[in-house]
């Protein structure tokens, strides 16, 4: 069975002062969770969406879901600490509900709307093939690397460089056997899961993302999801 694990779990600092998280913000007419949530919602390929949140915000993420997703197959549970802990706490759930381990798990993070089915097919398609799978667009500018941030380190060959989107998606027992294995150190090292499988040698597929699924993270690019979304509209 396939999984859709939207990461809400964060409090977004980086947005400024704000009332409430920034996934809960509006775009639109809607708050952005729930752009992103619908994406998945309404697609037939998953047993079950899972959103996960910090726990004083479960019960307004249930409402909203009530609100604006007339579905039974979403559900809202507590995230962890870290982003990999959150991710570790839907595969718990999942383990807890559902016969065997052999699921595949789309993760994906809660503030990137844009999301294309297309995009969220293709995932699923390179778990069956590969087992894990990152979505991510060529990068366009060029990427130098500082150790100090002070002095340049090295500027490595643009044409091997890809910038990172959601979703990641992973074989959950393959990431579960992984995750288990990381001590308290690793678990704050590591800024995605696809790097678990990179350092312990396992292959992470490519799958085309697309210059539209940004993730909100600064009140700017809330201002630019509005401008895609009127454009979209059109």
């Amino acid at each position: 069975m396939n999984f859709a694990l939207i990461l809400a779990g964060g409090f977004g600092t980086r947005m400024g002062e704000t009332e409430k998280p920034k996934q809960f913000l509006t775009l639109g007419t809607k708050p952005i969770l729930i752009h992103t949530v619908e994406k998945f919602a309404f697609l037939p390929d998953f047993e079950k969406i899972i959103v996960l949140t910090p726990k004083e915000w479960i019960n307004y993420t249930n409402d909203l879901i009530k609100e604006y997703i007339p579905l039974d197959n979403v559900v809202v549970i507590e995230g962890g600490e870290l982003r990999i802990d959150t991710i570790n706490e839907g595969m718990e759930y999942i383990l807890n509900n559902y016969d065997g381990n052999n699921h595949i798990i789309v993760t994906h993070d809660a503030v990137r709307p844009f999301v294309s089915h297309r995009i969220i097919k293709d995932n699923i398609k390179q778990v069956e093939e590969v087992g894990a799978c990152d979505t991510v667009i060529p990068a366009t500018d060029t990427i130098v690397e500082s150790k100090n941030s002070e002095i340049i380190s090295s500027i490595p060959n643009r044409t091997y460089m890809y910038q990172g989107q959601t979703p990641q998606s992973f074989r959950l027992n393959e990431l579960k056997e992984l995750y288990d294995d990381l001590s308290e150190e690793d678990k704050l090292k590591l800024t995605d899961a696809c790097k678990i499988f990179v350092l312990n040698g396992r292959e992470v597929s490519l799958v085309k993302g697309d210059i539209s699924n940004i993730k909100i993270t600064y009140a700017y690019d809330l201002k630019v999801a509005n401008f895609i979304l009127e454009d979209n509209n059109d």
